[in-house]
């Protein structure tokens, strides 16, 4: 997964509250084995309103969506963080997600970023105006040329994952060396163990 530092750019102004994974990313298109396209079927209900903010040419390309309370809710389809990233965002500032969400974003390389609702509400004003929002995983901070400046937390853990790309297979391949000498010591004293594979 690609490095996250820091995003700026355009915010996407959404702020819907409870928007849940079948609203992200509908049902119909999780029969494709692949990530590839899935931006076409994100938020399609939603873009199906005329004058709805995903397709406004304004908002074309944006990083970065501003959402509701309980952002993510819903089933656990890892699709909706899939489809988020096609559609170009690597950035969701929120008050709060579902936790299976936001975990499947951390994973794929998106960031989700808690404020309250004061200064979603400024950020949704900044987005309209179509002035940039700088987030910016380093110093925790979201900006606006404004001299806005929010702080957000963010599990150490999951900050490190981002910064360095760093998903479920890059972290056990960090652990290489140990697995190596782990199976070298058990096929040495249980070697039963491994009888019949190919190790």
């Amino acid at each position: 997964m690609d490095k996250l530092t820091s995003v700026e750019g355009q915010a996407i102004p959404f702020g819907e509250k409870n928007v849940d994974t079948d609203v992200i990313i509908p049902a119909k298109w999780l029969k494709t084995i692949t990530r590839d396209g899935l931006g076409e079927g994100a938020f399609e209900t939603v873009r199906e309103i005329e004058g709805n903010v995903f397709d406004d040419p304004a908002y074309a390309g944006a990083p970065i969506l501003i959402a509701g309370d309980n952002f993510g809710c819903g089933s656990s389809r890892e699709h909706a963080a899939w489809a988020m990233l096609d559609l170009g965002i690597r950035a969701v500032i929120a008050p709060s997600y579902s936790d299976i969400f936001s975990g499947n974003a951390v994973k794929n390389g998106i960031l989700p970023v808690v404020l309250p609702q004061a200064a979603i509400d400024r950020l949704m004003d900044v987005a309209r105006e179509g002035s940039p929002i700088t987030v910016d995983l380093e110093t925790q901070s979201v900006t606006t040329p404004y001299q806005d400046r929010f702080s957000f937390d963010i599990d150490p853990f999951r900050k490190r994952c981002l910064m360095h790309g760093l998903d479920e297979v890059a972290l056990t391949l960090e652990r290489d060396a140990a697995i190596g000498t782990f199976e070298s010591r058990t096929q040495g004293s249980q070697g039963w163990l491994m009888a019949g594979t190919n190790a």
